[in-house]
Protein backbone atom coordinates (compact mmCIF):
# COMPACT_ATOMS: atom_id res chain seq x y z
CA UNK A 1 0.00 0.00 0.00
CA UNK A 2 1.50 2.73 -1.07
CA UNK A 3 0.78 6.61 0.60
CA UNK A 4 1.31 9.91 -1.35
CA UNK A 5 3.51 12.82 -0.32
CA UNK A 6 2.21 16.06 -0.90
CA UNK A 7 5.01 17.94 -0.26
CA UNK A 8 4.36 21.48 1.01
CA UNK A 9 4.69 24.92 -1.24
CA UNK A 10 8.34 26.30 -0.67
CA UNK A 11 7.99 29.66 1.79
CA UNK A 12 8.46 32.34 -0.57
CA UNK A 13 10.57 35.73 1.51
CA UNK A 14 8.67 38.74 1.46
CA UNK A 15 10.09 42.00 0.38
CA UNK A 16 10.27 44.87 3.07
CA UNK A 17 11.59 48.57 2.40
CA UNK A 18 15.29 49.58 3.81
CA UNK A 19 17.36 52.20 3.06
CA UNK A 20 19.43 52.94 0.33
CA UNK A 21 21.12 55.45 1.99
CA UNK A 22 21.98 57.41 -1.70
CA UNK A 23 24.73 60.05 -1.46
CA UNK A 24 24.36 63.79 -2.61
CA UNK A 25 23.82 64.39 -6.09
CA UNK A 26 25.13 68.21 -5.66
CA UNK A 27 28.38 66.77 -4.49
CA UNK A 28 28.70 63.67 -6.49
CA UNK A 29 28.02 66.25 -9.60
CA UNK A 30 31.20 68.69 -8.09
CA UNK A 31 33.26 65.79 -7.93
CA UNK A 32 32.27 64.51 -11.11
CA UNK A 33 32.79 67.87 -12.90
CA UNK A 34 36.21 68.14 -11.12
CA UNK A 35 37.73 65.00 -12.10
CA UNK A 36 36.60 65.64 -15.59
CA UNK A 37 38.36 68.91 -15.58
CA UNK A 38 41.37 67.09 -14.16
CA UNK A 39 41.07 65.00 -17.11
CA UNK A 40 41.30 67.60 -19.53
CA UNK A 41 44.08 68.91 -18.08
CA UNK A 42 46.25 65.90 -18.00
CA UNK A 43 45.10 65.49 -21.66
CA UNK A 44 46.04 69.45 -22.47
CA UNK A 45 49.19 69.16 -20.56
CA UNK A 46 50.13 65.31 -22.17
CA UNK A 47 49.30 66.47 -25.82
CA UNK A 48 51.93 67.51 -28.50
CA UNK A 49 51.46 68.49 -31.73
CA UNK A 50 55.00 68.03 -32.85
CA UNK A 51 55.54 64.63 -31.77
CA UNK A 52 53.31 62.50 -34.55
CA UNK A 53 53.83 59.11 -32.47
CA UNK A 54 50.45 57.31 -32.74
CA UNK A 55 50.63 55.82 -28.91
CA UNK A 56 52.09 58.81 -27.53
CA UNK A 57 48.38 60.33 -28.94
CA UNK A 58 46.20 57.30 -27.52
CA UNK A 59 48.29 58.23 -23.83
CA UNK A 60 47.25 61.90 -24.23
CA UNK A 61 43.72 61.35 -25.39
CA UNK A 62 43.18 58.31 -22.89
CA UNK A 63 41.87 61.07 -19.79
CA UNK A 64 39.33 62.22 -22.34
CA UNK A 65 38.54 58.93 -22.21
CA UNK A 66 37.94 58.70 -18.66
CA UNK A 67 36.40 62.19 -18.03
CA UNK A 68 33.62 60.56 -20.53
CA UNK A 69 33.41 57.55 -18.69
CA UNK A 70 32.89 60.01 -15.33
CA UNK A 71 30.41 61.88 -17.20
CA UNK A 72 28.48 59.05 -18.06
CA UNK A 73 28.76 57.43 -14.32
CA UNK A 74 27.47 60.48 -12.90
CA UNK A 75 24.89 61.76 -14.99
CA UNK A 76 22.97 58.10 -15.24
CA UNK A 77 23.47 57.69 -10.97
CA UNK A 78 22.11 61.08 -11.01
CA UNK A 79 17.96 61.25 -9.59
CA UNK A 80 15.19 63.78 -8.38
CA UNK A 81 13.01 62.91 -5.59
CA UNK A 82 9.33 64.85 -4.62
CA UNK A 83 8.08 64.84 -1.60
CA UNK A 84 6.14 62.21 -0.96
CA UNK A 85 7.87 59.91 -3.43
CA UNK A 86 10.28 56.86 -3.24
CA UNK A 87 13.09 55.15 -5.14
CA UNK A 88 13.24 51.44 -5.97
CA UNK A 89 16.80 50.27 -6.86
CA UNK A 90 17.92 47.11 -8.05
CA UNK A 91 21.30 45.50 -9.23
CA UNK A 92 21.31 42.87 -11.65
CA UNK A 93 18.09 41.69 -10.37
CA UNK A 94 18.48 41.51 -7.04
CA UNK A 95 16.64 44.28 -4.47
CA UNK A 96 19.11 46.86 -3.13
CA UNK A 97 17.00 49.45 -1.44
CA UNK A 98 14.61 52.36 -1.00
CA UNK A 99 15.61 56.25 -0.86
CA UNK A 100 12.58 57.89 0.88
CA UNK A 101 14.10 61.86 0.92
CA UNK A 102 13.03 63.84 -1.63
CA UNK A 103 16.35 65.80 -3.39
CA UNK A 104 19.06 65.39 -5.22
CA UNK A 105 20.86 62.38 -5.06
CA UNK A 106 23.29 59.60 -6.86
CA UNK A 107 22.85 55.93 -6.91
CA UNK A 108 24.91 53.36 -8.12
CA UNK A 109 24.65 53.86 -12.14
CA UNK A 110 24.14 50.22 -12.66
CA UNK A 111 21.33 50.28 -10.99
CA UNK A 112 17.57 49.65 -12.22
CA UNK A 113 15.40 52.62 -11.18
CA UNK A 114 12.20 52.85 -10.14
CA UNK A 115 10.00 55.75 -9.04
CA UNK A 116 7.20 55.04 -6.76
CA UNK A 117 4.57 57.95 -5.87
CA UNK A 118 3.57 57.74 -1.99
CA UNK A 119 0.99 60.18 -2.57
CA UNK A 120 -2.95 59.62 -1.53
CA UNK A 121 -5.39 57.90 -4.36
CA UNK A 122 -8.98 57.42 -4.52
CA UNK A 123 -10.27 55.01 -6.08
CA UNK A 124 -14.03 54.90 -7.28
CA UNK A 125 -15.26 51.48 -6.74
CA UNK A 126 -18.52 50.13 -8.67
CA UNK A 127 -21.28 50.57 -8.43
CA UNK A 128 -20.82 46.58 -8.49
CA UNK A 129 -24.34 44.37 -8.63
CA UNK A 130 -24.17 41.96 -5.44
CA UNK A 131 -26.40 39.50 -3.81
CA UNK A 132 -26.81 40.50 -0.28
CA UNK A 133 -26.86 38.49 2.85
CA UNK A 134 -30.26 37.40 1.99
CA UNK A 135 -29.76 37.09 -1.65
CA UNK A 136 -31.46 40.28 -2.83
CA UNK A 137 -29.33 41.74 -6.08
CA UNK A 138 -28.07 45.40 -4.89
CA UNK A 139 -25.97 48.08 -6.56
CA UNK A 140 -23.45 49.08 -3.89
CA UNK A 141 -20.18 51.49 -5.20
CA UNK A 142 -18.09 52.69 -2.60
CA UNK A 143 -14.80 55.52 -2.34
CA UNK A 144 -11.64 54.63 -1.10
CA UNK A 145 -8.82 56.16 -0.19
CA UNK A 146 -5.40 54.67 -0.07
CA UNK A 147 -1.31 55.32 -0.09
CA UNK A 148 1.87 53.35 -0.97
CA UNK A 149 3.43 52.73 2.44
CA UNK A 150 6.30 49.79 1.07
CA UNK A 151 7.28 50.64 -1.84
CA UNK A 152 9.17 47.49 -2.29
CA UNK A 153 6.19 45.60 -1.33
CA UNK A 154 4.15 47.53 -3.63
CA UNK A 155 6.31 47.40 -6.72
CA UNK A 156 8.26 43.73 -6.18
CA UNK A 157 5.62 41.24 -4.87
CA UNK A 158 2.39 42.07 -7.95
CA UNK A 159 2.98 43.26 -11.15
CA UNK A 160 0.63 45.94 -11.25
CA UNK A 161 -0.13 47.36 -7.55
CA UNK A 162 -2.56 49.45 -9.01
CA UNK A 163 -4.38 46.89 -10.69
CA UNK A 164 -4.20 44.70 -7.75
CA UNK A 165 -5.55 47.99 -5.26
CA UNK A 166 -8.79 48.12 -7.45
CA UNK A 167 -9.49 44.28 -7.84
CA UNK A 168 -9.53 43.45 -4.23
CA UNK A 169 -11.27 46.73 -3.53
CA UNK A 170 -14.20 44.98 -5.59
CA UNK A 171 -13.43 41.60 -4.40
CA UNK A 172 -13.65 43.14 -0.63
CA UNK A 173 -16.83 45.35 -1.33
CA UNK A 174 -18.94 41.80 -2.83
CA UNK A 175 -17.08 39.93 0.39
CA UNK A 176 -18.64 42.76 2.87
CA UNK A 177 -22.08 42.83 1.92
CA UNK A 178 -22.60 39.15 1.25
CA UNK A 179 -22.41 38.97 4.92
CA UNK A 180 -24.65 41.56 5.49
CA UNK A 181 -28.32 42.00 4.74
CA UNK A 182 -29.76 45.37 2.89
CA UNK A 183 -32.31 45.59 5.39
CA UNK A 184 -33.10 43.57 8.70
CA UNK A 185 -36.82 43.02 7.83
CA UNK A 186 -35.88 40.96 4.83
CA UNK A 187 -33.62 38.62 7.25
CA UNK A 188 -36.46 38.28 9.67
CA UNK A 189 -38.57 37.08 7.02
CA UNK A 190 -36.12 34.39 5.60
CA UNK A 191 -35.75 33.26 9.21
CA UNK A 192 -39.58 32.91 9.72
CA UNK A 193 -39.95 30.97 6.57
CA UNK A 194 -37.40 28.72 7.44
CA UNK A 195 -34.80 30.24 4.41
CA UNK A 196 -31.38 29.52 4.46
CA UNK A 197 -30.29 33.33 3.58
CA UNK A 198 -28.18 32.93 0.20
CA UNK A 199 -24.20 33.24 0.38
CA UNK A 200 -24.82 31.65 4.25
CA UNK A 201 -24.21 28.13 2.85
CA UNK A 202 -21.03 29.26 0.69
CA UNK A 203 -19.54 30.76 3.59
CA UNK A 204 -20.51 27.66 6.03
CA UNK A 205 -17.51 25.91 3.75
CA UNK A 206 -15.20 28.69 4.32
CA UNK A 207 -15.50 30.21 7.69
CA UNK A 208 -18.88 29.37 9.26
CA UNK A 209 -19.99 33.03 9.74
CA UNK A 210 -23.63 34.04 10.03
CA UNK A 211 -25.70 36.48 8.66
CA UNK A 212 -24.55 40.16 10.83
CA UNK A 213 -27.22 41.55 12.51
CA UNK A 214 -25.89 44.81 10.90
CA UNK A 215 -27.51 45.95 8.15
CA UNK A 216 -26.19 47.82 5.06
CA UNK A 217 -28.44 50.89 4.79
CA UNK A 218 -28.75 51.43 8.76
CA UNK A 219 -25.37 49.96 9.39
CA UNK A 220 -24.16 53.44 9.15
CA UNK A 221 -19.93 53.49 10.64
CA UNK A 222 -20.51 49.31 11.70
CA UNK A 223 -20.42 48.70 7.89
CA UNK A 224 -17.44 51.11 7.01
CA UNK A 225 -15.39 49.46 9.74
CA UNK A 226 -16.29 46.35 8.14
CA UNK A 227 -15.50 47.64 4.67
CA UNK A 228 -12.12 48.89 5.99
CA UNK A 229 -10.86 45.85 7.90
CA UNK A 230 -11.67 43.77 5.04
CA UNK A 231 -10.07 46.04 2.29
CA UNK A 232 -6.68 46.06 4.94
CA UNK A 233 -6.76 42.20 5.22
CA UNK A 234 -6.40 42.19 1.57
CA UNK A 235 -4.05 44.94 0.55
CA UNK A 236 -1.59 44.56 4.04
CA UNK A 237 0.45 41.62 1.41
CA UNK A 238 1.65 44.33 -1.06
CA UNK A 239 2.27 47.18 1.51
CA UNK A 240 -0.40 49.48 0.45
CA UNK A 241 -2.50 51.31 3.12
CA UNK A 242 -6.10 51.49 3.39
CA UNK A 243 -7.18 55.33 5.05
CA UNK A 244 -10.84 55.44 4.35
CA UNK A 245 -13.91 53.78 2.69
CA UNK A 246 -16.97 54.84 2.12
CA UNK A 247 -19.80 53.62 0.79
CA UNK A 248 -21.29 56.09 -2.19
CA UNK A 249 -24.43 54.58 -3.72
CA UNK A 250 -26.75 52.12 -2.14
CA UNK A 251 -29.68 50.70 -3.75
CA UNK A 252 -31.75 47.63 -5.23
CA UNK A 253 -31.01 46.36 -8.68
CA UNK A 254 -33.45 47.62 -11.18
CA UNK A 255 -35.12 44.41 -11.79
CA UNK A 256 -36.32 44.02 -8.10
CA UNK A 257 -36.44 47.99 -7.39
CA UNK A 258 -40.39 48.70 -7.85
CA UNK A 259 -41.14 45.17 -6.21
CA UNK A 260 -38.65 45.95 -3.19
CA UNK A 261 -39.73 49.59 -2.79
CA UNK A 262 -43.33 48.41 -2.94
CA UNK A 263 -42.65 45.94 -0.26
CA UNK A 264 -40.85 48.64 2.26
CA UNK A 265 -44.21 50.84 2.13
CA UNK A 266 -46.35 47.90 2.80
CA UNK A 267 -43.74 47.02 5.59
CA UNK A 268 -44.12 50.45 6.90
CA UNK A 269 -47.65 50.66 6.32
CA UNK A 270 -47.81 47.08 8.62
CA UNK A 271 -45.83 48.58 11.29
CA UNK A 272 -47.04 51.93 11.27
CA UNK A 273 -51.08 49.98 11.94
CA UNK A 274 -49.80 47.74 14.25
CA UNK A 275 -48.26 51.12 16.46
CA UNK A 276 -51.29 52.47 15.79
CA UNK A 277 -53.73 49.51 17.17
CA UNK A 278 -51.34 48.74 20.46
CA UNK A 279 -51.75 52.73 21.35
CA UNK A 280 -55.20 52.15 20.77
CA UNK A 281 -55.74 49.21 23.07
CA UNK A 282 -53.33 51.06 25.44
CA UNK A 283 -55.88 54.12 25.59
CA UNK A 284 -58.72 51.70 26.13
CA UNK A 285 -57.16 50.15 28.95
CA UNK A 286 -56.75 53.17 30.68
CA UNK A 287 -60.41 54.44 29.71
CA UNK A 288 -61.48 51.82 31.84
CA UNK A 289 -59.06 51.69 34.53
CA UNK A 290 -60.35 55.15 35.14
CA UNK A 291 -64.71 54.00 35.21
CA UNK A 292 -63.54 51.46 37.57
CA UNK A 293 -61.48 54.11 39.78
CA UNK A 294 -64.32 56.43 39.56
CA UNK A 295 -66.93 53.69 40.01
CA UNK A 296 -68.64 54.12 36.70
CA UNK A 297 -67.93 50.81 35.52
CA UNK A 298 -70.51 49.27 37.73
CA UNK A 299 -73.35 50.01 35.63
CA UNK A 300 -72.09 48.50 32.52
CA UNK A 301 -72.68 44.95 31.98
CA UNK A 302 -69.54 42.58 30.14
CA UNK A 303 -72.02 43.37 27.18
CA UNK A 304 -72.08 47.22 27.23
CA UNK A 305 -68.58 47.22 27.58
CA UNK A 306 -67.77 45.30 25.09
CA UNK A 307 -70.10 47.75 22.28
CA UNK A 308 -67.83 50.68 24.13
CA UNK A 309 -64.77 48.82 23.87
CA UNK A 310 -65.44 48.08 20.07
CA UNK A 311 -66.65 51.64 19.54
CA UNK A 312 -63.09 53.34 21.19
CA UNK A 313 -61.27 50.98 19.10
CA UNK A 314 -63.30 51.71 15.68
CA UNK A 315 -62.58 55.25 16.48
CA UNK A 316 -59.10 55.29 17.28
CA UNK A 317 -58.04 52.81 14.45
CA UNK A 318 -60.01 54.14 12.27
CA UNK A 319 -58.34 56.10 8.88
CA UNK A 320 -61.23 58.27 8.28
CA UNK A 321 -63.01 60.75 9.98
CA UNK A 322 -65.71 59.47 12.28
CA UNK A 323 -69.62 59.99 12.20
CA UNK A 324 -70.95 59.95 15.79
CA UNK A 325 -74.36 58.71 16.31
CA UNK A 326 -76.45 59.55 18.85
CA UNK A 327 -78.35 55.69 20.40
CA UNK A 328 -81.68 56.66 22.39
CA UNK A 329 -82.53 52.62 22.49
CA UNK A 330 -81.51 50.09 24.36
CA UNK A 331 -79.15 47.15 23.06
CA UNK A 332 -81.58 44.98 23.66
CA UNK A 333 -84.47 46.61 21.36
Amino acid sequence: MSATVISAAPVRGAFADRELNAVSGFATLAIGLASIAICCWFTYMGFDPSDGSLVRAWIALSPIIVAAVIAIGVLKGLVVLQPNESLVCLLFGSYVGTEHRPGFWWVNPFNSKRKISRRLETLESGPLKVNDAVGNPIDIGAVIVWRVEDAAKALLEVSSYASYVKAQSETGLRRMVSVHPYDLVETEEAERQGETPAGETARASHDRAAVSTVSLRDGGDAVIEALLQEIRARMEPIGVSVLEARISHLAYSSEIAGAMLRKQAASAVVAARRMIVRGAVSIVEDALNELDKKKLADALDPERKAAMISNLLVVLVGDREVTPVINTGTLYS
